[in-house]
């Protein structure tokens, strides 16, 4: 605004329109820089001008570096203000999601006894949960127990060497030496129980095989488990204990299960099913000559034919018992093995870790370095988030 200068024209839009209005100020000429007028006697021979001056005195209270300054520090206020909510919304974005990291990292442990053994019992109770899930349905592996029932057992009994043990020749052995120097009257009762008791014990295999089948999967849902349990991630030294304890309790579940199996397959041999041998003389009678020589019976019954019949007879009765046990086996390894599993694979863990005192106790809950390293920084930066959001806050609610 120097002398003999007319801005009117601009200074009202006319000229050149802007967004926003025209502000004109005068600054200090050389003269007044030679002479070190300060800025505060600038400013007040600014404001003298505009008050006198013919041209401008109508639009004083609207010139001048100080209503200058006021309209830009509102203009910004009101720049800032619009974008609050959107610097606001990317802070609460960044606090939840370093509140969702803090929770998959875990928070810090409690120093105290009582808290670190609540500690460990929740992440031994989020390991149970998981494993119980992959053994109802909710995950998969469980349905790999189903599979040994189903394909690996029949598999299994389909295999035992029956042919061989009820060959002509093996029949004929057996039979010939179940009565000793004393020929058989009327049955050959011995050789049918040698025989059947010989077939019996191939049906031990399988039995053993099926309890170890599904011992082997349990053991792979718990090695899965553990593996899927987040909160366990960060206690390497828990996960160790709780794999072990898993394993020395499938062990004993596996050793019962055994015991089981084979106490059915015993139970076959101890008594056999009379009924089943009651209709051999019958069904043989209706098949023969009631009224034929017994002396031809008598011979009949150490001819080829007749060691086949007996063959055919126990081969029968072990496909009998070979149907019980392919129903029984699984229901014995379910009770012993699966069914305990699921209700009780680590309560003896739980009774050990109730006696610990609270050294042995901050031993098991042991962190990695890193992830420490990690919690820290992100606690940081959450608390700067949430300072920042505070002051904004305030703010915001002071206008």
């Amino acid at each position: 605004m120097d002398k003999g200068t007319n801005a009117l024209d601009v200074l009202e839009g006319r000229s050149y329109r802007l967004q926003h209005p025209w502000v004109g100020i005068v600054n200090r000429s050389q003269a007044d820089i030679n002479k070190n007028i300060d800025m505060i006697m600038a400013r007040r021979k600014e404001r003298e001008y505009f008050a006198t001056s013919p041209d401008y005195g109508h639009l004083a209270n609207k010139m001048g570096s100080e209503y200058l300054a006021k309209l830009l520090s509102k203009h910004l206020e009101a720049v800032i203000r619009s974008r609050i909510p959107s610097i606001t919304y990317m802070i609460n974005k960044s606090i939840d999601e370093l509140d969702t990291e803090l929770d998959h990292l875990g928070r810090p442990i409690a120093v105290d006894a009582g808290a670190q053994l609540y500690t460990i019992l929740e992440l031994c109770r989020a390991f149970d949960r998981i494993f119980k899930e992959h053994l109802d349905g909710g995950r998969p592996g469980g349905d790999r127990i189903y599979g040994v029932f189903d394909n690996q057992l029949p598999a299994a009994l389909r295999k035992l060497p029956f042919d061989r043990h009820l060959s002509l020749q093996n029949v004929r052995r057996v039979v010939s030496e179940a009565d000793g120097y004393q020929p058989h009257l009327i049955a050959p009762e011995q050789g049918y129980r040698r025989l059947i008791e010989g077939a019996l014990g191939y049906f031990r295999g399988p039995a053993e095989a099926s309890a170890d089948a599904v011992h082997f999967v349990l053991k792979e849902l718990v090695r899965k488990s553990i593996g899927e349990t987040q909160e366990l991630k960060r206690f390497p030294t828990l996960q160790a204990e709780i794999a072990a304890a898993s394993n020395e309790a499938l062990e004993r579940f596996r050793e019962d299960g055994k015991k089981t199996v084979l106490r059915l397959v015993d139970m076959e041999s101890s008594y056999l099913t009379v009924d089943f041998f009651r209709k051999l003389p019958q069904e043989v009678e209706k098949g023969g000559n009631v009224g034929g020589n017994p002396a031809s019976m008598s011979v009949d019954r150490y001819t080829e034919g007749h060691f086949r019949r007996i063959a055919s007879n126990v081969s029968s009765y072990i496909a009998m018992v070979s149907e019980t046990l392919r129903s029984t086996i699984p229901k014995a390894v379910v009770y012993c093995q699966v069914k305990e599993a699921k209700q009780s694979l680590l309560n003896h863990f739980y009774t050990q870790i109730g006696k610990k005192e609270a050294k042995q106790l901050a031993q098991l809950l042991d962190e990695d370095p890193a992830l420490m390293e990690r919690r820290q920084q992100c606690a940081k930066r959450l608390e700067l988030y949430k300072s920042a959001r505070d002051e904004i806050d305030s703010v915001s609610w002071a206008r």
